[in-house]
């Protein structure tokens, strides 16, 4: 059983046309360009058969709700839940940054450094910390999702929202990683997608994709870092196809792979990469000569420490092949990666502390401007992954990385802002909304 939540930012609201704070105001509508994107969104989103639809009862959200609901055949009650509010800023709503700045200069910077920890006043006086007020927020609108359909047979449930509750509910997921709130992004009317699971008498969560903008026909989001990495994963091999554990034995793109690396080339053929990094191994090479095809003058440097995680034994073999072999630690595998050490091949923990670390000298070699491209596997990416988060390696299988998927990382000269991941696992240049690469073993 899996719930897909989509979630939708509200499209380009009034406030946000005049670069006010919003916060819970519903003095703010949407704006006719709004308007646009929630039909595009709708458009995007019209093939998906939803069960549910939920938004906020803000009147911004919730015109965004009707007019993507105008392109379903199925149409679905919208439920509007007050746990979907946007963040309380109490005063600050109406005003613009530069007068928060000047009216609030001692909390402002924990505003954008530590938004868990600010502490605002309402109008009786109290103080509260309104980050945190929407986490519990966005716990109680789970807890209420999994009662009515965790038991249930796979369900599509459609969220419109707005920016910060969506940032909490993505972040309760994850189990609530420190100072999340900050390392990823969602602009108006983008799609982000989760898959839900249920796991014993828990449950599981997928990140399928975050901040999807393709149908607004705006590729990928606006730079806000003062350099940009685009980390993609390699295209599929025949193996990806098999679902056979390939690791580190080197197997090439298939025909697939190789278009699949022809359409991402075409899909940011407008971006001007100055740098290239890619794991060693021939196929995230390859990937990456594709992608670079009208840019022979850029040299790649492969990085041998970006391989894929040597699978040891498991390598070559089907999943059906390593259970009747090693059935307890392939289940390890799978629900705790982190304890597991492949059969004469790697841990997690190993494929992690190497690929951060050659990550962290490719983030510091960055300059201004810097537009580097890095092709590399599917551990390799969800550990870096995992760390920009703040989430533990153990957690890799909350992340998803198709086959020729692109993210998309921030990154800024101000040591005191962390890394951004401004868009995660766009896969709409290889088919529709939804992700279709191989699911196959890495």
């Amino acid at each position: 059983m899996t719930i897909k939540l989509v979630l939708v930012r509200h499209g380009l609201s009034s406030f946000n046309a005049k670069g006010l704070i919003q916060g819970r105001t519903d003095d703010s509508f949407l704006t006719d360009k709004g308007y646009e994107q929630a039909l595009e969104a709708g458009k995007a989103l019209s093939k998906i058969n939803f069960d549910r639809i939920y938004s906020s009862p803000l009147v911004r959200a919730a015109e965004t709700a009707k007019t993507i609901q105008k392109s379903f055949n199925n149409k679905q009650e919208i439920i509007f839940d007050n746990n979907l509010l946007e963040v309380d800023l109490g005063e600050w709503s109406g005003l613009k940054i530069e007068e928060i700045k000047n009216k609030f200069p001692e909390i402002y910077p924990l505003w954008k450094s530590d938004p868990e920890n600010l502490v605002l006043k309402r109008k009786d006086n109290k103080t509260y910390k309104p980050i945190q007020e929407l986490f519990f927020q966005a716990r109680n609108f789970v807890e209420d999702i999994l009662k009515i359909y965790l038991d249930k047979d796979d369900a599509n449930i459609l969220v419109v929202g707005h920016n910060a509750i969506l940032r909490c509910l993505i972040l309760s997921l994850l189990g609530k990683p420190k100072k999340g709130f900050r390392k990823i992004r969602l602009e108006n009317a983008s799609l982000s997608i989760l898959n839900i699971s249920r796991e014993d008498n828990s449950f599981k969560t997928q990140i399928e994709c975050l901040n999807q903008t393709s149908h607004l026909n705006k590729n990928i989001p606006n730079q806000i870092g003062d350099s940009r990495i685009f980390l993609i994963r390699h295209g599929e091999t025949n193996w990806n196809k098999e679902g056979r554990f390939q690791g580190q034995i080197d197997i090439p793109l298939n025909e697939n792979g190789k278009d699949q690396a022809r359409k991402t080339f075409e899909y940011l053929r407008n971006i001007s990469f100055n740098k290239a990094f890619s794991s060693s191994m021939e196929r995230p090479y390859e990937t990456a000569q594709i992608i670079l095809q009208n840019r022979k003058d850029l040299k790649i440097e492969r990085i041998d420490s970006l391989v894929e995680i040597s699978h040891g034994l498991w390598e070559g073999k089907l999943e059906a092949e390593i259970r009747e072999q090693w059935p307890v630690l392939l289940k390890n595998w799978h629900d705790k990666p982190e304890e597991v050490i492949m059969p004469e091949g790697e841990s997690i923990k190993d494929v992690s502390e190497r690929s951060v670390e050659a990550f962290d000298k490719i983030c510091l070699s960055q300059k201004d401007n810097d537009l580097s491209l890095v092709v590399a596997h599917d551990a390799v990416n969800k550990t870096l992954i995992c760390k920009i988060l703040g989430i533990n390696y153990s957690n890799i299988w909350m992340i998803k990385q198709g086959n020729g998927g692109i993210t998309i990382i921030d990154l800024f000269n101000d040591p005191n802002k962390t890394p951004v991941i401004s868009a995660l696992n766009i896969t709409t240049h290889l088919g529709g909304v939804l992700d279709s690469t191989a699911s196959g073993a890495l």
